[in-house]
């Protein structure tokens, strides 16, 4: 199996054309940025108001909860039998993935800020959305990114199910391997997907640590 990954990955045709594996790369992250873009519309702004606020705290964790325990791939097939065969359906599924660790990572950052810090700032005259975007959301960037790195790495990992409604992307190689019983194209597409998973992980690390506040005082 391993010997037939190899050989597939060393076969040049197989790095062309719109079903090569710069392709279908292209085609995981697209569906994967749809996916964590609308989740971020979604869950950054509620993440912010009940970190702020406090209001929403027993919701929000219940609602985690349950679009944690939801199965995507269970949720797309039901949402294609309503929908219709198209991006949509996989994109939503995504979605509901990407929600929970964004609106957790947002709600702790910003529920996380020391009162005392808040309270400076409305003292000197600082508006709500002042100390928002000036004061909570900065401090609040570490955990921000741990949630959002969180939550790309589920949906890189989960993307794969597009390709079981005629899509494309990385998990195309796994479904058509298992129907062809080829499991060295099976090997490709998890390969493939782990590798991306693993990069994209690598640079988000990094970019927490450049944006973490803690350095940027130091680098001062």
């Amino acid at each position: 199996m391993i010997n037939d990954m190899l050989s597939y990955l060393g076969d040049a045709a197989n790095w062309t054309g719109t079903a090569g594996i710069p392709a279908r790369l292209g085609e995981h992250l697209w569906y994967s940025f749809l996916a964590v873009l609308a989740a971020s519309i979604i869950a950054v702004p509620l993440g912010v108001f009940i970190g702020h606020t406090g209001v929403g705290k027993v919701i929000l964790v219940s609602a985690s909860n349950v679009l944690r325990a939801l199965p995507s791939l269970g949720i797309m097939t039901l949402l294609v039998l309503l929908m219709g065969v198209g991006l949509l359906p996989p994109v939503i599924a995504l979605v509901l993935i990407a929600v929970p660790p964004i609106l957790a990572g947002v709600y702790a950052g910003v529920a996380n800020v020391e009162p005392a810090v808040v309270d400076a700032a409305r003292a000197i005259g600082m508006k709500d959305s002042r100390i928002i975007l000036q004061v909570e959301l900065p401090l609040a960037l570490p955990l921000i990114l741990g949630g959002l790195r969180g939550a790309i790495l589920q949906v890189i990992a989960t993307a794969t199910i597009a390709a079981y409604v005629n899509l494309g992307g990385l998990g195309r190689y796994i479904f058509d391997g298992l129907a062809l019983y080829d499991y060295g194209q099976v090997l490709v597409g998890a390969v493939l997907v782990t590798a991306l998973a693993l990069v994209l992980d690598g640079l988000l690390a990094l970019l927490a640590r450049v944006l973490s506040p803690d350095r940027r005082l130091v680098s001062r």
